[in-house]
């Protein structure tokens, strides 16, 4: 076969703070569940302003992670690797020998390793004693722990491609792996992102201002795109789709849920926390480029929208200068928080959902647009029917890294 490759999705699942199947977690977004909570346990560390994330509740592991599988496994990996056998399984994969001998590949990604890791090793610095150090001490915290967890549980011998890239860290993967299939290099990947919740993430945006404060209001924020935002609100889970060379998934007689078709990322260059409207428009541009499509073919932009001031109004306007007043917008930051590693997978996983059944979300929690945002179609109010065979999902992250995925319906 010479050229470039088509790329399918045949497989997906997320674990979220709304629930781990499509079914329960639509149901919450249609009657307008928030997964955002107090945390009360946060009020032991003093000078912490925000008491607010998003956790996924009563997480457990099936009886096959047993202990020798979960060694090298922080909470991360776990969510990641779980994530991972449900999306396999979703593929009609999870007990396919191919998957083993060298054709499938692992791109995933999070932001860092386990906190529990973490503490371990800054208890040796502290005291000046090692007893805290074991050895998987360092295969919890790697920040390719994700990706190197799912490759050994399941035995998988293709390429292995970490994406650490704050909040893209779960669509660069995806977009990484999508190449990867592209231009031959491997017919299968595992690809996505997860994170653990960690006081120690909410306190990087607290020390910035730019976390929320509602901690007495837990389910009215975060806002994004309102006048009223204060701040974003962290929270965790994974998200794992499984891509697959379109004849390769075709002779095996997959389901093809969609196509994969046009991948973009790039560089802000000039700051490393400050979001870059111009280059936000670029990346995206970039990816319809890589589709072949002109901007009229999309019919919905699923928006990264944290509830920052200024990452809202960059990443709004960047998307009217492109797409016009016309586009439907919304974000699922309000319900799920930011899941920051996560959220790239979490949010193309759903878009392909709703794509498929024709039913967007709305923005949880936008009730009076600020008027700096761009002139967009927010979608609100109980979300949109809405038939289109073009989504986009757009993600952006500290060290201005951009990405943009373009997927396609099929059937």
């Amino acid at each position: 076969m010479s050229g470039p490759r088509r790329v399918v999705v045949t497989g997906m699942a997320s674990i979220t703070a709304l629930g781990d199947s499509w079914e329960r977690f639509e149901a919450n977004l249609r009657h307008d569940v928030s997964g955002v909570a107090s945390m009360p346990e946060w009020e032991r560390f003093e000078g912490l302003n925000t008491r607010l994330a998003a956790p996924v509740p009563d997480f457990k592991l099936p009886a096959q992670y047993n202990r020798k599988a979960t060694r090298s496994m922080g909470r991360v990996a776990m969510l990641a690797t779980r994530c991972a056998e449900m999306a396999l399984a979703d593929a009609g994969l999870l007990e396919d020998p191919e998957i083993k001998t060298g054709a499938m590949g692992v791109a995933y990604g999070s932001c860092m390793g386990s906190t529990d890791a973490t503490q371990e090793f800054s208890s040796m610095v502290m005291t000046g004693e090692v007893g805290s150090i074991n050895a998987t001490t360092y295969l919890r915290l790697m920040p390719h722990t994700t990706c190197a967890n799912i490759g050994v549980f399941f035995g998988l011998k293709g390429r292995v491609i970490p994406a650490c890239s704050a909040c893209t860290s779960g669509s660069q993967s995806i977009g990484y792996a999508y190449e990867a299939i592209k231009y031959g290099q491997i017919p299968m990947m595992i690809a996505g992102g997860a994170e653990e919740l960690c006081p120690s993430e909410a306190a990087v945006f607290d020390t910035l201002y730019a976390a929320s404060l509602r901690n007495e209001a837990p389910t009215t924020t975060p806002r994004p795109f309102d006048r009223d935002r204060d701040g974003l609100v962290i929270g965790e889970g994974a998200g794992t789709l499984i891509l697959e060379e379109y004849e390769h998934a075709k002779a095996r007689g997959a389901q093809l849920l969609a196509e994969l078709v046009g991948y973009a990322s790039n560089s802000d260059g000039d700051h490393l926390t400050h979001p870059n409207t111009a280059t936000m428009e670029v990346a995206m541009r970039m990816a319809l480029d890589d589709a072949r499509l002109a901007a009229g073919a999309i019919g919905y932009v699923n928006a990264h929208a944290t509830a920052t001031e200024q990452g809202d109004i960059a990443e709004s306007q960047a998307t009217f200068r492109l797409f016009g007043g016309r586009m439907p917008v919304s974000t699922l930051k309000g319900h799920l928080g930011h899941t920051l590693g996560a959220c790239g997978a979490i949010e193309s996983w759903a878009a392909i959902q709703m794509m498929n059944r024709g039913w967007f979300a709305p923005t949880l929690n936008l009730q009076n647009l600020d008027p700096r945002c761009g002139e967009l179609d927010y979608v609100v109010n109980g979300g949109r029917e809405l038939q289109c065979d073009y989504v986009m999902n757009n993600n952006f992250a500290f060290g201005g890294v951009n990405t943009s995925l373009i997927f396609k319906r099929l059937g």
